[in-house]
């Protein structure tokens, strides 16, 4: 009986003390991307090494009218470094865009015919691209969807395929983050 009491201790201590924390926001993405403090962590964080990732988004959600969480992703990982002490120039980003999360890369005005509402990605893909985060487009998704330059945000780049993008993006020592 004490074994199984300790046991359940054991589980639902950690669970109660994870579950009060809150999250904050970042210094480099403040109105997106929250995270959380992780006390000492065992597994340290270089802070002078170059973190160089590439998120790799080929989905989108069902409800247009909120942001694309992969993309709020980028943002956490800005913050979440930067909260940890890495510098900003230490932290190299990129977003390769394919398939239906394509038309989060949308214009407002061309949201707004597919969608009837203004794109809300736009905010965050704007402040990750001020921080100097790429955001690219797989140049077949956009046409096999007949996305043209001018139906896409401006910070958006378009590639010959995210396929290429990612090669080059690894070659160029990126690491690789799919969900």
């Amino acid at each position: 009986m004490k074994n199984t009491i300790a046991s359940y201790l054991f589980i639902l201590v950690p669970a109660l003390i994870f579950s009060q924390q809150k999250s904050k926001e970042g210094r480099i993405i403040s109105e997106y991307g929250k995270t959380y403090e992780v006390v000492n962590p065992d597994f340290k964080t270089n802070k002078q090494q170059n973190l160089k990732a590439v998120f790799d988004v080929g989905r989108t959600f069902k409800d247009s009218s909120k942001v694309n969480p992969l993309f709020n992703t980028a943002a956490r990982y800005l913050n979440m470094h930067d909260a940890a002490g890495v510098p900003l120039k230490n932290l190299k980003v990129a977003l390769v865009v394919h398939g239906s999360a394509a038309n989060d890369l949308l214009n407002d005005s061309k949201y707004k015919i597919k969608y009837g509402i203004d794109n809300p990605n736009t905010p965050l893909l704007s402040a990750l691209s001020e921080k100097g985060v790429q955001i690219i487009l797989c140049g077949q998704t956009a046409a096999y969807r007949n996305i043209t330059r001018q139906d896409a945000l401006p910070q958006v780049q378009f590639a010959l395929s995210a396929m290429t993008a990612l090669v080059q993006l690894q070659n160029q020592d990126y690491r690789l983050i799919n969900f």
